[in-house]
């Protein structure tokens, strides 16, 4: 089941939602604020392949250290 994101336009709290894709646009409480008008915006995703297997990742930039998904991330210092 997907996990969506929404952002209430009462107290601007966002959260995320596991739901079916036949209920992603139906009415959600803020479980803040119990505004019953929370919209759904749009969510992140990964995917793993086989290059992230081997350590590289598509569209890396040379001296990254392979674990960081643009070849730079504060982990390694890159």
């Amino acid at each position: 089941m997907p996990i969506y994101e929404y952002s209430c336009p009462e107290c601007t709290h966002e959260f995320s939602a596991r739901r079916s894709m036949s209920d992603a646009d139906a009415p959600i409480v803020c479980p803040q604020c119990g505004d019953e008008g929370p919209r759904r915006g749009l969510s992140l995703f990964a995917t793993v392949g086989a290059a992230a297997s081997r350590g590289s990742h598509s569209g890396a930039t040379s001296g990254g250290c392979g674990s960081c998904a643009g070849g730079s991330c504060g982990s390694c210092g890159h």
